[in-house]
């Protein structure tokens, strides 16, 4: 099916405004000085000794290893640490693809998620197993079969790593972290699409706890590597956490997390523009947390931040065409969607369970008709007087290209800097490549 979307010429005539109707537009940059983890291997292998599952553990002992799908920066670095303490040790280390349904729900995709975030085999220095082959090792208290993956229910023990941080869904004492990493990872495709429809009928947090106990006590999980990120995406800490205490632990890393979280400076907008999309930014494309909407069944809204309208410039390669979170904007650009894989977009829906994600948005030319349409869909009577941003991703809220009202308005802040306020540039429609400098 072929769909024509209109051209800049055919949503012309939406207003009577032009670009020059539109604010000036100011450079930010939001200056933080985060707690650091100076190094990073150093405290990976720390974080192993730390768990004591493994002096119990048999010289020759395999031990399974989960890397998930998402973009973190010092990931491969810890695992690398992880697979040489272990190896050292004398146990037999290899690392486990935990992403749910994520590289289209194959053992090839996942591989190659992996291989596109820096995780291989020759940087880690041992084996990548990765199969899409889960078995039912219990239920949880609905009823509903707990499946674990077969690489990791063979092995003599599971090491479970993972970025603990608020989740994009949901809020609760469990978000993202070891736990979750354990129940929709380590369950691969059939335990991700059944833990995500379990969550729609009952609470979330309480079903991804509920399924961590069955899978601690039915597979052979020891404990695992939590990482928190800073602000710049770096770990501030990495923390060795043994199983049976991870759902105590849990909550205080999420609370150090919730400390360090990447929001914008602003709380009120009527238009925030993303320069890109993608898997490699956020498990739903965009951070809802950084969005200030979750748009998840069952889920209350959050209170801030406050923006109107959300436009989606691009999607990320890295996301090989999975633009699962498309629905969270209001506008995004045809060149975005001429880059969705849809089976791959689809499965990633139906696997977390809400489908309003996967809404085609407004679909616009190019970024000059997607700003003068803000200017009829945001309430705004006067267009000098919108209040924009630009930002290079979710991951990246902290460089910004704002509009004269809101620089203004962050000028006040001793933790922003802002640059002089000139007229919006573009070029044949497209705003200016990588601005924030």
């Amino acid at each position: 099916m072929d769909i024509e979307f209109p051209d800049a010429a055919a949503l012309a005539d939406c207003n009577d405004y032009s670009v020059d109707d539109l604010p000036a537009f100011a450079v930010a940059r939001r200056e933080r000085d985060p707690e650091t983890v100076d190094d990073v291997p150093a405290a990976a292998r720390g974080a192993v000794d730390a768990i004591e599952g493994f002096d119990d553990l048999e010289p020759g002992s395999s031990v399974a290893i989960t890397a998930g799908s998402r973009g973190i920066e010092d990931m491969p670095a810890v695992l690398a640490a992880a697979v040489e303490r272990l190896a050292e040790r004398g146990f037999e280390p290899f690392v486990v693809p935990a992403m749910g349904s994520h590289g289209g729900a194959t053992a090839d995709g996942q591989r190659e998620t992996l291989a596109a975030l820096g995780i291989t085999e020759e940087r880690l220095g041992c084996p990548v197993r990765s199969s899409m082959a889960v078995e039912a090792v219990g239920e949880d208290d609905l009823g509903r079969p707990v499946y674990a993956a077969v690489d990791a229910c063979d092995a003599d023990a599971v090491l479970l790593a993972n970025r603990v941080k608020p989740h994009t869904d949901f809020r609760g004492d469990v978000e993202s972290g070891l736990a979750k990493m354990a129940v929709i990872g380590l369950g691969k495709h059939r335990g991700a699409e059944s833990l995500h429809n379990a969550a729609i009928a009952t609470d979330f947090a309480d079903v991804i706890a509920d399924r961590y106990t069955v899978l601690r006590r039915e597979t052979p999980i020891v404990g695992g590597i939590a990482l928190v990120e800073n602000a710049h995406h770096r770990a501030a800490l990495i923390d060795g956490v043994d199983a049976a205490d991870v759902r105590d632990r849990e909550p205080e890393l999420l609370d150090r997390a919730r400390e360090h979280l990447a929001t914008l400076p602003v709380d009120d907008l009527d238009l925030l523009v993303v320069d890109e999309m993608g898997k490699d930014k956020s498990g739903t494309g965009m951070d809802t947390n950084v969005l200030g909407r979750y748009d998840f069944h069952g889920e209350a809204e959050p209170d801030s931040p406050s923006i109107t309208r959300v436009y989606a410039r691009s999607l990320t390669a890295p996301s090989h065409g999975n633009a699962v979170g498309i629905g969270l904007a209001d506008f995004v650009r045809r060149d975005l969607v001429a880059d969705v894989d849809f089976e791959d977009t689809y499965v990633n829906i139906a696997t977390s369970g809400e489908p309003r994600r996967a809404k085609l948005p407004f679909v616009v030319p190019d970024d000059a008709t997607a700003l003068l349409l803000s200017c009829s869909t945001t309430g705004v009577a006067d267009p000098g007087e919108l209040r924009i941003a630009r930002i290079p991703s979710t991951m990246d809220p902290d460089s910004l290209v704002v509009s004269e009202p809101v620089a203004d308005e962050l000028r006040e802040r001793p933790d922003v800097t802002v640059g002089s306020a000139t007229p919006l540039a573009l070029s044949g429609g497209t705003l200016t490549a990588d601005p924030y400098r």
